[in-house]
């Protein structure tokens, strides 16, 4: 490595340093509170509603197995690679945590039909025994914090279980959005798909060739063929609500039951800590009414694992 190519570098590595971010490009954690870890066994926390990256300087951690490593053996800081997380040359915005595309898992694309919800029950890929996981999908208390019990009785059955708010869809780039889903795959079953990602490319309404990395979390017994049913407050709480008893509210008022909120002017009606998810369907999304979409198996990105906790292995 020629001394220009160390001295760049170097000057890349202090820039990111002063401007308080990790390597992922990610803001880094105040505190040193870790609720996930990325498929480079990079820490994650959860801090002012958004992802945000331990600082292992300050915290502490395995510098061997992460991405502050910057001799790491196993070249994940491959500068000019342009499908790791550290690729400071990217021409988009390295602010983005994943600005590049994940690999793909499976053979090829098949089409599936959407739809929306959020309900705000302990979703079932959170009850152990599910999937081979490193850990069940993440629940929450009524006041936000995650409950470590993950036979904990669900909300929406007089439990205390519910779904985290954190796990709502925001958008990475004009073109690609992050988020969660309820799922239903052909030929597959919960062991299959839970705490897997799959990328979809939307391909009807106003949306057609954006495209969203869900990690799915639930499942339902309404759900169709390659149904995906998006996470998103305000969608429409569907068969079960939890959301009044989480919020000690009249959940009716968040729209129709299927369907739900009709113009973003509702989102305010919502809790605040659902609101930026809501907005997100009449910005980003476009409000689109259940676009279809192709969609393929891809390696989940840390800032969709971070949230959840639920890792396939």
């Amino acid at each position: 490595m020629n001394s220009k190519l160390l001295l760049s570098i170097a000057a890349i590595i202090g820039a990111a340093v002063a401007a308080g971010t990790g390597p992922h490009g990610a803001p880094l954690c105040n505190g040193c509170t870790i609720t996930g870890t990325g498929g480079d066994n990079s820490l994650w926390g959860w801090e002012n509603n958004i992802a945000c990256e331990i600082d292992t300087a300050k915290c502490g951690g395995n510098g061997n197995n992460n991405n502050n490593n910057w001799n790491n053996n196993n070249n994940n800081n491959n500068w000019n690679n342009n499908n790791n997380n550290n690729n400071w040359n990217n021409n988009n915005n390295n602010s983005n945590a994943s600005s590049s595309q994940p690999r793909v898992i499976s053979s090829g694309k098949r089409t599936g039909k959407t739809t929306r919800y959020w309900d705000c029950c302990k979703p079932s890929c959170s009850w152990s025994g599910k999937a081979s996981v490193s850990s069940p999908v993440n629940t929450c208390n009524r006041s936000g914090s995650i409950i470590t019990d993950a036979n904990a009785k669900s909300g929406c059955d007089g439990g205390e279980a519910f779904m985290c708010t954190d796990q709502q869809p925001w958008a990475v780039s004009d073109t690609l959005s992050y988020g969660f889903a309820a799922a239903s795959i052909s030929g597959g079953s919960e062991a299959s798909w839970c705490c897997a990602c799959y990328k979809l490319t939307f391909t009807s309404t106003s949306i057609a060739g954006k495209q969203m990395i869900v990690q799915v979390t639930n499942t339902g017994g309404d759900l169709g063929e390659n149904h995906f049913d998006l996470q998103m407050p305000g969608g429409g709480l569907g068969i079960f609500d939890g959301c009044s008893t989480q919020f000690n509210t009249n959940a009716a008022s968040w729209g129709e039951r299927y369907g739900g909120l009709r113009s973003a002017d509702g989102c305010a009606n919502l809790p605040a800590s659902l609101q930026k998810g809501c907005q997100w369907r009449f910005d980003w999304f476009e409000n689109a009414d259940n676009p279809a979409m192709e969609f393929e198996e891809v390696e989940c990105p840390a800032e969709l694992t971070a949230k959840t906790g639920c890792k396939r292995l």
